[in-house]
């Protein structure tokens, strides 16, 4: 298929666009999100969260699609603290790394051989995961760039171009990293699965039928993925980061640290906001970026790949009727697709 059919009128009755490679675009928001996994993808509703996978065979054929599904009850419903701007997109990005891996071990035990030991990985572990996690982002992308600015620091005369610098080597090492990720032969089908679960989140905000011929037709490009937030992140640093000025170098590294929590907050405030308004133009034209960006780390799917989405989010919707979702219920659900 190389595009929508729009003739047969069906695109009136759809919450959607088009784009101009010819591809469905959903503009509306609903309370799913996903990520891809190894052969497989998460998706996650309100009440519930979901993982396909698609099982090896042993004669090389397509293998059967295996899901396992949990009940969810959001970190921010256990205090009203949680749920204040800024403060909720902490807490939810913290959980959704959180059920995110998980989600990945999943994965990995189900491409295991019948009959191989599989092992329950303790709640220990995971926080330790987590904490690993965010020590080497916020280490790879608030500390070093700091770090490599300050050796300069003294050639660069003043806090603007200091302020400047840094965000540029920032970026820049953001950028190059998902360039070297977008190389890695072994992450292809992930981000085909990454493309896929785009795919189906939209054809559902469209309202549209959820089978993969449907499914296709929709962009591979989200304006909620977690590329885009992350790129957020990277601009909003600068101009928080700015009013620090120019002080000993141990100051800076500290600032960088305990302002991460800060960053992310804000960052998910606004593409929260972003992707609530997206039929705006002059929004449209903000998220480009960060929707160009994608093309490293998505990559089109097959009908098989989107089958297998969507049964994951079938197994979410059927438990808890999400159509009848309320926009509030998108809270901590923003930066998961």
């Amino acid at each position: 298929m190389n595009g929508p059919d729009v003739q047969t009128g069906r695109l009136a009755t759809l919450d959607a666009s088009v784009d101009r490679q010819g591809r469905l675009v959903a503009t509306r928001d609903a309370p799913v999100g996903g990520q891809a996994v190894l052969e497989g993808v998460m998706m996650r509703g309100v009440g519930r969260w979901a993982v396909a996978v698609r099982k090896p065979s042993d004669d090389g054929s397509l293998g059967e699609i295996a899901v396992s599904a949990f009940g969810l009850q959001s970190w921010l419903g256990r205090h009203r603290i949680y749920r204040w701007p800024v403060i909720r997109g902490v807490v939810a990005l913290v959980e959704s790394l959180s059920i995110g891996l998980r989600a990945l071990g999943i994965s990995a035990n189900a491409q295991l051989p019948e009959g191989e030991a599989q092992t329950e990985i303790s709640n220990r572990t995971w926080v330790g995961t987590v904490v690993v996690a965010l020590v080497f982002a916020i280490g790879l992308f608030f500390v070093v760039p700091v770090g490599l600015t300050s050796l300069i620091k003294h050639q660069l005369g003043s806090s603007l171009l200091f302020w400047v610098v840094e965000g540029v080597v920032r970026t820049s090492i953001f950028l190059g990293y998902l360039v070297l990720l977008s190389r890695i032969p072994d992450l292809r089908r992930v981000f085909q699965y990454h493309g896929a679960e785009h795919k189906v989140i939209s054809c559902y905000e469209a309202e549209d039928e959820l089978v993969p011929e449907r499914a296709t037709l929709y962009s591979r490009l989200h304006p909620r993925c977690g590329t885009s937030f992350l790129l957020v992140v990277m601009i909003v640093a600068i101009f928080v980061f700015a009013p620090v000025g120019l002080p000993a170098w141990w100051i800076l590294v500290l600032t960088r640290i305990a302002g991460v929590p800060l960053i992310a907050g804000l960052s998910f405030e606004l593409i929260k906001w972003a992707g609530r308004n997206r039929r705006r133009g002059w929004v449209r034209v903000i998220m480009y970026p960060g929707l160009q960006l994608q093309k490293l780390t998505t990559r089109e799917p097959d009908l098989d790949q989107l089958a297998v989405a969507i049964a994951a989010l079938k197994s979410v919707l059927d438990a808890e009727g999400q159509r009848a979702a309320t926009a509030g219920d998108l809270v901590g659900l923003e930066v998961v697709a």
